[in-house]
């Protein structure tokens, strides 16, 4: 939708999209709990949850995407469960880093304006801390607490050069309730 209305307003802007996609499928290629994946950058990451697969693919597609040279990177995902416990059915989350709190708030005004509300999580430093593995780089999840922002924390890995520098200024919406029309 986005890419559409940008070309249907002619923007004069270079816009790129990666559509990483999953979908939950049972087989004896299907990752399992304890496997250890070599991704796109590099980085090993410990499955610890197999339903958390859209966020490995798209860690993927934010590493790809440093080759790029963006100027400016948002994903967008239904990643997690506990964007809706947060923030309920109607009120998307924005993950970004420290410092870019202008991003956020840019973010919070669109969706006022446009009706699709966001809301701004902090991405604090101890919370990559709960991404920590015993067997590789990275868990692919963080635990039980702060279940949206451990996601936008691992994806915020995948957006960060070999020094671990951002390389790209970075957003990540996660619209997990917001996506989904219950009633009118």
């Amino acid at each position: 939708g986005a890419l559409l209305g940008v070309a249907r307003l002619d923007l004069p802007l270079r816009v790129i999209a990666l559509l990483p996609m999953s979908d939950n499928r049972p087989g004896g290629r299907a990752y399992a709990p304890g496997d250890v994946l070599t991704m796109h950058s590099g980085t090993t990451v410990e499955v610890m949850n197999t339903d958390a697969e859209g966020r490995l693919l798209l860690a993927d597609a934010l590493s790809y995407a440093r080759q790029l040279d963006p100027a400016l990177v948002v994903d967008v995902a239904t990643l997690t469960g506990a964007q809706g416990v947060a923030l309920g059915e109607r009120v998307a989350a924005v993950v970004t880093r420290p410092g870019a709190d202008e991003l956020a708030m840019r973010f919070r005004q669109l969706g006022e304006a446009t009706g699709d509300l966001a809301w701004p999580m902090p991405l604090y430093d101890h919370y990559p801390k709960q991404l920590k593995s015993d067997v590789a780089d990275l868990s692919n999840v963080g635990g039980r607490m702060a279940g949206t922002i451990t996601a936008g924390a691992f994806l915020d890995h995948f957006t960060r050069d070999s020094e671990g520098e951002p390389a790209y200024p970075w957003a990540h919406l996660d619209i997990a309730r917001p996506s989904f029309l219950d009633s009118s």
